[in-house]
């Protein structure tokens, strides 16, 4: 079967980029992307830049060129974003039925979220990326709401037969008890909403450092980024069992309140949206299962052993909410 990223050859990639002013030396390394393809192309001239090229049919120009705006925006308020280059006041551009964008090369390695200056340092950038989300809310781009997310995956993967037959039934009921203790967890209770990077994990972020004067985050990748609560970014930061994750959280909170008093009350949506983000990956992977990069990249989806963890992991939720 045919995929759209078949057709994207490197002589259409190379080609594209000097269609917009780029004059490249014909390297090419593919990066670690599977929604979008990202390459490192060099330069005849100066240092390599990344290319992203966006899956067909995901998001509209408006909403890419949104994103971007507000990447511009961050840069101008000197928060540490890797923004895409401008060429002639454009940042998206089109070739042969592929919409890309051009960024420069940013070092760095995954931020340790085991050391307490590192999480401090989090909390702060944050807070300032937070304080500057709401000068330009998205219009195009989307909010996110963790019910309704949960509802729509789950509908694709269980009319979509993804999950194995073995665990299907018990899959059913137990998104279903999910969505009942999340109605009742998030009754009445209306947080504040702003522009966040969406997608806060480790890989997103880039650690530079500075010599003796220390270093700090890059922020990369904003593709998912949306309207949603402070907490949305906050709570990916965190990691291990319970009290290991407060403390990261009192951490982070300790960098954040330099700037912005800490969304305490938003702690009681880490829960939700740990069980959003599980089930919106699974219907994502299965959205995508005709992409040929996928099956050999995730084998274990299609597995039962991986619909039983499912489950399990399903089960355990619903005791921490219940």
């Amino acid at each position: 079967m045919s995929h759209p990223f078949d057709h994207l050859t490197p002589d259409l990639m190379l080609d594209a980029l000097g269609g917009v002013g780029f004059l490249t030396d014909g390297r090419l390394l593919a990066l670690n992307s599977f929604e979008n393809r990202v390459y490192q192309i060099g330069q005849e001239e100066g240092p390599p830049v990344i290319v992203k090229f966006y899956r067909p049919q995901r998001w509209s120009d408006e909403q890419i060129l949104e994103e971007h705006r507000f990447s511009l925006f961050l840069v101008e308020r000197d928060l540490p974003v890797v923004a895409p280059l401008q060429r002639d006041g454009r940042t998206l551009f089109e070739y042969s039925g592929f919409r890309f964008a051009v960024f420069p090369r940013a070092g760095g390695h995954a931020p340790e979220l085991a050391n307490d200056a590192h999480l401090e340092q989090l909390g702060r950038t944050l807070a300032r990326w937070h304080a500057c989300g709401n000068d330009r809310p998205y219009q195009q781009r989307p909010t996110l709401d963790v019910i309704a997310d949960i509802e729509r995956a789950t509908t694709l993967l269980l009319s979509e037969e993804v999950v194995d037959l073995n665990y299907r039934g018990q899959y059913r009921d137990l998104t279903a008890t999910l969505v009942s203790l999340l109605r009742t967890h998030l009754a009445d209770r209306d947080f504040p909403l702003l522009n966040v990077h969406g997608d806060c994990h480790g890989g997103n972020i880039l650690w530079r450092e500075y010599g003796e004067t220390g270093g700090g985050p890059h922020f990369v990748d904003l593709d998912d980024s949306l309207r949603a609560p402070a907490m949305q970014d906050l709570w990916m930061l965190l990691s291990g069992e319970q009290e290991e994750q407060r403390h990261q959280l009192q951490v982070v909170a300790r960098g954040y309140e330099l700037f912005l008093p800490f969304p305490w009350d938003q702690s009681v949506l880490i829960e939700p949206l740990r069980i959003r983000r599980m089930i919106c990956h699974d219907a994502w992977l299965a959205q995508r299962w005709d992409d040929p990069a996928f099956p050999p990249a995730f084998p274990w989806f299609d597995s039962p052993r991986y619909w039983q963890d499912r489950v399990t992991t399903m089960a355990e939720q619903v005791q921490r909410l219940s």
